[in-house]
């Protein structure tokens, strides 16, 4: 018996909108989560300043997708660093070492997909952790 899908509303936001963390030189703007995803999947916006690093080198269960949409990113996937410039696309698979930073002079800027989803019930912590770091 296959489950049947729960009933979500579609979803509709205007450029620039969702729920908006700050973190100092670097900000996450998540377009769907949680209720609105059935916990699938996270959809997020990261916006990097200038010469900003994120969050560090980590691992996680989850795929995290990227395709940058302003500026070039830089990512490290596995043991190596790419240079993606705006219309690339970056799939670091669970498991897979990766962070990203912008180290140009110019704001960059990438969509995220994390799969699955309930991303977003960390990023207050996340938050608090890169405000902290950049004092």
């Amino acid at each position: 018996m296959t489950a049947q899908p729960t009933e979500r509303p579609p979803v509709h936001l205007a450029p620039g909108e969702g729920r908006r963390y700050d973190m100092g030189r670097l900000a996450a703007v998540f377009k769907a989560d949680g209720a609105e995803t059935a916990d699938r999947y996270s959809i997020s916006e990261w916006w990097l300043d200038p010469h900003t690093d994120g969050p560090g080198a980590h691992t996680h269960p989850e795929d995290d997708v990227f395709y940058v949409l302003e500026g070039t990113m830089t990512f490290l996937v596995g043991d190596r660093w790419i240079d993606a410039p705006k219309g690339s696309f970056v799939l670091a698979t669970g498991g897979t070492p990766h962070d990203f930073r912008n180290l140009t002079d110019a704001r960059c800027g990438a969509l995220n997909v994390s799969v699955p989803g309930a991303f977003e019930d960390h990023m207050p912590g996340i938050a608090e952790w890169f405000i902290a770091r950049d004092r």
